[in-house]
This record gives structure tokens, C-alpha cells and sequence, in this order.
């Protein structure tokens, strides 16, 4: 029997979502000004916007001035919006297109694609599980594959519908991978070190990209529930595509910023990764994403990983007497293994609260 689908859920005409769906109070965004015509409110701060058009310009003035911009917003707010990218407006607009069509194919239909987490199939059409310290369900669907490198794609596990899926994708992928190399060489110059020492430390050639689909479908009380709760990334970059619709937000200076949507903006996300071979100095930005009644969102996330044997630790060269490590070294494996955990121990230990709290 396949899992519920938020989805169906979604389209069952339901009132209310079901209890499951619905978040702590502590965790609800009752505060968040949103509307879907006009956007935000122009109040508070904003997530940094940083035009890149110069970054392959033989003008070092103007690539200087765009490294300092990058490596602030990665220092004080762990997320940017880049414009004049070079990933190509019609680019861009196929493979939404193509995420769009195969999450328009009936449920029935994408099920042919579902994952199977309890039989290590973690690729394909899927649902969140619970694995957080609430045990609340998250409400999207999605759809997961491995995007990079070439060599080691499981084809298999990519929809053949539509037909232009693979070949936008996989165009998708290949400019990706080159503004990671952008981002981590101007992540490390900044730092003082040699231009692909942190891409060097996070694999080289074998640094992997995973694509997750993210389908937020309406919600009846959007107010009780999240599409993807708080958290921070555990990949070295996130790079987010999404259909425009309002959603994203990043936790700066104790309060919730909602992403202006901005046109042909790519969103870039610092992760953890970046954050320990950094010793801290750049910031894993801690973030969610709502959703709403009235409009279905999509978004398009490429997380960047170094491989799970690939010993991530403070690099020596921003570490000394003044600047001990923060970070222990381990494996990327280890680093995931571990988050993981205490994910599962905050939701053990909040779940023993709770019957406390019924019993007495």
C-alpha cells in the first residue's frame, strides 16, 4: 500500500489538516507578514542580493568587490540571492517546466517512482517522514535523485516524464557545478587560502550533487503547519530554484525574514560543511519554509556534498592560539550520522516530555 501523499491530502477537499501535520506552537509561523499578491511588507532586514555579472571579468576591482559582498552575506547571514548568475533564463524556465509536468501526472502515476527508505531506496518520489523533535509531518511531497557526478547516476531513478526531463536537468546540473566552483574559490580567497583549497578538501571531481524537487501543495490552516521545518543544511552549498511563490525564510537576528521573490534570482545557502572548514566564520543560516491556501509551491534545491569518506574538519590555516577549532574533524558520513542522532534524541526526549505531561 503506498504512503499517504500530502498531495492527495491536499486535493481530498479536507477542512482541517490532520493532526500529525499540525506544528508546536513554539514552532508555528503565526508572526510572519505574508501575502501573495503584493509579496512582504518592505519592513526589517533583507536577505543580501549580490549581482555577479562581473565574476569572469578581466576587471580584478570589480571581481574583488564581488567576493567582499559574497563572503559578508556568508559570514553575517549564511544565504544570498545571486543575479546575472549565467545560468540561462530559458534554462531555467525548461527544467521548471519539466518539475512542474511530473508533478502534474495523477498520484497514481508518480507512485511508479516512489522511494523505499526502509529498503535503503532513498532516490525518487517520496514523502517526509518523521524524524524531528516534535514527530510532526512536514507538508510536501518531493522528488530525489543524485544529479553529480555523471559517472554515478542511477538513470534509473530519474522520471522519463516528460521526455525533456533528463536533458534539462542534466544541462541544469552541469551549470551548477561550475558556480560551485565560483562560490567555494571566492569563499576560500577570502580566507586567505589557495583558491580551490576548499574545493580540493570537499572532493575535487568527486564532489556530489543531489536534487531534491520540493512540492508544497495548498494548505487549508497554512498558519498550523510548515512545509519544511527550521533547520540548517548539512551540505557544503545549496543552490534553490523556486516558481516564485513566497515561502522561504531565514532566521537573522532573532527573528523570521521571508525571501523577497526576486526575478532570475538563483538563492545560494551556506552549509554546514562550509561552516566547520571555515572554523565558523561563515554562517550555516538556520531556515524553513511555509506554505499557504492559496497557490502551490515548487523549489528547485541542488545540495553539494562532499563524499561520505572526505575528512571535514577546521582547515589548519584559519585555526590558531586565538582561533582554537570549534569543530571536531570527521567524516562527512560521521557529520550526517551525527545530526542525524541528535535529531532523533531531541525527538525521544520531547516525546518522553510530552506523556509526562498526559500523566500527571
Amino acid at each position: 500500500m503506498a504512503p499517504a501523499r500530502v498531495e492527495s491530502l491536499a486535493l481530498s477537499g479536507l477542512a482541517a489538516i490532520p493532526p500529525e501535520y499540525v506544528r508546536p506552537v513554539e514552532e508555528r509561523p503565526t508572526d510572519c507578514i505574508f501575502n501573495l499578491k503584493g509579496g512582504l511588507e518592505d519592513e526589517g532586514p533583507q536577505i543580501p542580493v549580490v549581482d555577479v555579472a562581473g565574476w569572469d571579468s578581466g576587471d580584478e576591482e570589480v571581481k574583488k568587490e564581488i567576493g567582499r559582498q559574497v563572503a559578508k552575506a556568508s559570514r553575517e547571514w549564511g544565504v544570498m540571492q545571486l543575479l546575472n548568475h549565467g545560468i540561462s533564463e530559458t534554462l531555467v524556465e525548461r527544467l521548471q517546466a519539466a518539475g512542474k509536468s511530473f508533478f502534474d501526472l495523477p498520484v497514481e502515476e508518480k507512485e511508479k517512482y516512489a522511494n523505499d527508505h526502509a529498503a535503503g531506496k532513498i532516490a525518487g518520489y517520496g514523502s517526509k517522514l518523521a524524524n524531528n523533535a516534535s514527530g510532526q509531518l512536514e507538508w510536501e511531497d518531493y522528488y530525489f535523485h543524485l544529479l553529480w557526478p555523471e559517472q554515478r547516476r542511477d538513470m534509473t531513478t530519474w522520471p522519463k516524464h516528460p521526455q525533456e526531463y533528463i536533458e534539462v536537468t542534466d544541462a541544469y546540473g552541469r551549470q551548477i557545478r561550475k558556480l560551485v566552483t565560483k562560490m567555494l574559490s571566492t569563499l576560500s580567497l577570502d580566507l586567505g587560502v589557495e583558491e580551490d583549497r576548499m574545493e580540493r578538501v570537499l572532493g575535487g571531481e568527486n564532489l556530489e550533487m543531489q536534487l531534491k524537487i520540493n512540492y508544497y501543495p495548498r494548505c487549508p490552516q497554512p498558519e498550523l503547519a510548515l512545509g519544511v521545518e527550521a533547520h540548517t543544511d548539512i551540505s557544503a552549498l545549496t543552490f534553490l530554484l523556486h516558481n516564485m511563490v513566497p515561502g522561504l525564510q531565514l532566521f537573522n537576528d532573532g527573528k523570521w525574514v521571508t525571501a523577497k521573490c526576486i526575478p532570475g534570482a538563483l538563492i545560494v545557502h551556506i552549509g554546514d560543511q562550509v561552516e566547520i572548514l571555515s572554523n565558523g566564520q561563515f554562517k550555516s543560516g538556520l531556515h524553513r519554509g511555509l506554505v499557504n491556501k492559496e497557490k502551490v509551491r515548487i523549489s528547485w534545491a541542488v545540495f553539494c556534498d562532499p563524499p561520505k569518506d572526505a575528512l571535514i574538519g577546521p582547515m589548519k590555516e584559519v585555526v590558531d592560539e586565538k582561533n582554537p577549532p570549534l569543530f571536531p574533524a570527521k567524516t562527512f558520513q560521521q557529520h550526517t550520522d551525527h545530526k542525524l542522532f541528535k535529531k532523533a534524541q531531541a525527538q525521544a526526549e520531547a516525546q518522553a516530555a510530552k506523556k509526562l505531561n498526559q500523566s500527571t
